[in-house]
């Protein structure tokens, strides 16, 4: 399941634009691992994107790395901007393996 990010602005509110008791923050640290989990993903998909790219042969299989390369880092930079716009603080993350 993937998150949908159009609803970044809405987190931890209710349909009236409230915070419900109790409610906000643990909405905030489910949306909170979820968008950790979603940046691992995304970071573990442009490792494997360039190391495709140091193993293409042909112009076809260069050109469809380039592309993934491409796609994969701007999908993970992208997440990063909306953790870095919606998370004041993160709790530690150890380290990231390749």
């Amino acid at each position: 399941m993937k998150w949908k990010w159009a609803g970044v602005a809405t987190k931890g509110r209710s349909r009236t634009g409230h915070e419900t008791e109790g409610e906000g923050e643990m909405d905030s640290l489910l949306w909170t691992e979820h968008l950790r989990a979603e940046i691992e993903e995304a970071r573990r998909e442009w490792v494997n994107a360039n190391r495709f790219f140091n193993m293409a042969e042909g112009k076809d299989q260069i050109d469809y790395a380039i592309y993934s390369v491409i796609t994969a880092e701007k999908r993970y930079e992208m997440l990063l901007r909306v953790a870095k716009r919606t998370c004041k603080t993160w709790p530690e993350w150890g380290t990231l393996s390749s």
